[in-house]
């Protein structure tokens, strides 16, 4: 699949992502969820704020050591008897896993759920080596793999666009008898998957966090798949981002905590798990193990304005509180990484030619880079990619920043504000199409079907997608109830004779 997704052009691709309703749902269902769990298992660790402080702390000082710390891993990985492999493009990232499969004379393949192996096309690659089979451990990746290897829709929930029924109809294929209830179809997956395990002579696993100082790789599943996955197989690969990176066991915890809780809500994964080559007088582990370091771009971020992205632990609390991402989904992006991670990362990673609609798919709310738990800047590297587009294409930003200055200046002008306060009720007489004067959209699903001439054409990109409540009168606005409201006096305490005073 590689990093890019879709062929389509971005507005074709909103367009048909618009149009999957159930979609939409499932992102407004999920994202709402989230939001609860996540500010639940938050506020349980107390001090959210100063942990966040810590992770960004810890995440600045890897990426600004990193040929440090993954010169130290490297060595540290050899002294367990384990093998590194660094890779600067995808292909030689692919390529390497491809040649050493074959040496190995590997037959069955299994995988568990990897952001990087996608990235660097690793599933396809391997599917053109004679005689191997290969399978995608994780629930939703195989579900997907099923689906003819169907686009992914969330980076922790990749299959967040199917229904049940759609799930059922695919293990159907696979012998699936039983209705469509979620227990037994993960019953008779898991089944299935059971099988394939115990005959892997190959494992591939991506790396949550890998630990400079002792050579081991950290890895976070709920499902158990990615331990399976390196307990059988006598040949273990591991594919990490270089930036996947921590000093020691006790940065790696912290970040395990932080990850947990901003991705799914929870104080912990499932499966914490620290591995690495199988040592003297164990049982189950890989003999041959192998770690591929990717930088597939990930270097033009160094140095840069855009060098904050690599912090990412992936968790993709971003894309939950994303209200563009809302609507359109992962599909929409045309990227494996969606979301205002999508809109920093794939420029970085792809290039502009292929994503450069992708800043723009933002309103700038900054809700991304509030949530991160690694403090990332999101929305100001969105930004800072219009800025390098426009740059780079000689556009024309005066009238931009214009525009944006008498912007400030109204904004900041208690006058100039108010007056504006006053007239957004009248002004907007223009679009409305003489209903009441509620805080309801203008037209049904905010689409305005007529814009005056006298209007530039580039509001009707605007207005197309969004809401466009009709302000209320001014004497009727919060403002103005605020500065006439006179707070209630609360009533005497009236003490009785003889008993406790009246509450």
């Amino acid at each position: 699949m590689g990093i890019s997704t879709s062929n389509k052009p971005f507005k074709e691709r909103v367009v048909d992502a618009e149009a999957d309703h159930f979609m939409r749902a499932a992102v407004a269902k999920a994202q709402d969820a989230q939001f609860i769990k996540r500010t639940a298992s938050r506020r349980e660790l107390g001090h959210w704020n100063q942990w966040r402080d810590l992770a960004e702390q810890i995440r600045q000082h890897a990426i600004k050591y990193l040929p440090d710390y993954l010169e130290e891993f490297s060595d540290n990985v050899e002294k367990r008897g384990g093998h590194v492999f660094f890779a600067k493009t995808e292909d030689e990232a692919h390529q390497f896993i491809k040649e050493l499969a074959i040496a190995k004379k590997a037959k069955n393949i299994v995988k568990s759920k990897s952001m990087v192996t996608t990235e660097i096309n690793l599933d396809k690659t391997l599917l053109t080596i004679p005689g191997v089979s290969l399978l995608e451990s994780d629930l939703a990746e195989f579900i997907l793999q099923e689906d003819n290897w169907d686009e992914p829709t969330h980076i922790v929930f990749p299959t967040l666009h199917k229904n049940r029924d759609q799930i059922q109809k695919e293990f159907q294929k696979l012998g699936y008898q039983g209705d469509d209830d979620p227990q037994h179809e993960a019953r008779f997956v898991r089944g299935y998957l059971r099988k394939f395990f115990m005959k892997a002579d190959f494992g591939i696993t991506g790396c949550n966090f890998a630990i400079a100082d002792n050579g081991m790789i950290n890895l976070d599943t709920n499902e158990g798949n990615a331990d399976i996955t390196m307990a059988i197989p006598k040949t273990q690969v591991v594919v990490m981002g270089m930036e996947r990176i921590v000093p020691s066991m006790k940065e790696a915890e912290v970040l395990d905590n932080m990850l947990a809780r901003s991705a799914v809500g929870q104080k912990l994964t499932t499966y914490c798990t620290f591995t690495g080559k199988k040592q003297a007088g164990e049982i189950d582990g890989p003999d041959d193990f192998w770690v591929v370091i990717v930088d597939d771009g990930r270097s033009k971020a160094l140095g840069t304005d855009f060098e904050p992205i690599l912090q990412c632990i992936r968790c993709g609390a971003c894309m939950n509180v994303c209200p563009v991402y809302r609507q359109i989904g992962g599909k929409g992006y045309g990227s494996i990484y969606p979301g205002p991670l999508g809109e920093v990362l794939s420029p970085i990673l792809g290039g502009y030619e292929h994503f450069r609609e992708l800043p723009y798919a933002c309103s700038l709310c900054a809700a991304c880079t509030e949530t991160c738990p690694v403090k990332i800047p999101l929305h100001h590297l969105i930004r800072e990619h219009r800025i390098v587009e426009m740059d780079d294409r000689h556009l024309d930003h005066s009238m931009t920043n214009l525009i944006l200055k008498m912007v400030g200046v109204g904004t900041g002008s208690p006058a100039l504000f108010g007056s504006a306060m006053k007239m957004a009720h009248p002004a907007t007489k223009l679009f409305t199409d003489g209903g009441p004067n509620a805080v309801e959209p203008m037209y049904d699903g905010g689409k305005i079907d007529y814009v005056p001439k006298i209007t530039p054409k580039l509001i009707h990109g605007w207005v197309d997608s969004r809401d466009v409540p009709r302000p209320v009168k001014a004497k009727n606005n919060f403002r103005h109830w605020y500065k006439h409201h006179q707070p209630v006096s609360p009533a005497p305490i009236v003490k009785k004779e003889g008993g406790p005073e009246d509450e």
